[in-house]
């Protein structure tokens, strides 16, 4: 279940069709998809992948994505605080960054400048798309992560970050996933 937050204002949104409308009127897609497979640890990105090929790729082709892969972040996630302060930090992407969240959670920012700052808690079953050149970030939580999600992309070239240096993000820091 997504959870829409602007910590300025004090408003909280849970119903997907006002978070769908929330991000539709700001150029975002959100939807969220049927998530019932439940996969072990040990399943394969070619696996996950595959039991979503009904959804992936219709999407995909009316998108005129090219590629897709898995990302899995786990307690076990070598580097991880590395890995996590790059997420952090506000930054874009020359193309839309998307996540099918399959199982766990990850909080996404936004930065659209002509409003505060809001965030979306991504839970299984939920897919978001922030378009190229948004300002955000992304927060797996300070211990204790897990995220497995399908990214897809036209060019996995275009999902280098290029960093803002902003700092906005620390403005923040203390509002972030609880595992």
């Amino acid at each position: 279940m997504a959870i829409l937050t602007i910590p300025e204002k004090n408003i909280q949104l849970t119903n997907a069709n006002e978070i769908r409308a929330f991000f539709q009127e700001r150029g975002v897609f959100f939807d969220q998809w049927q998530c019932d497979v439940v996969f072990e640890d040990t399943a394969t990105p070619d696996e996950i992948l595959h039991a979503y090929d009904k959804d992936l790729k219709p999407f995909m082709e009316a998108g005129g994505y090219q590629t897709a892969d898995v990302i899995s972040i786990n307690k076990l996630t070598e580097n991880y605080e590395t890995i996590r302060s790059k997420f952090l930090a506000e930054h874009t992407h020359s193309e839309d960054e998307i996540r099918f969240f399959v199982d766990g959670k990850g909080l996404f920012w936004f930065n659209l400048e002509t409003e505060p700052v809001f965030n979306l808690l991504c839970e299984k079953g939920d897919l978001i798309s922030v378009p190229a050149g948004t300002k955000h970030w992304f927060d797996a939580g300070p211990e204790n992560p897990f995220v497995k999600a399908i990214r897809i992309f036209i060019d996995m070239s275009g999902w280098v970050p290029e960093y803002t240096g902003s700092k906005l993000e620390e403005k923040f820091a203390d509002i972030t996933v609880k595992n």
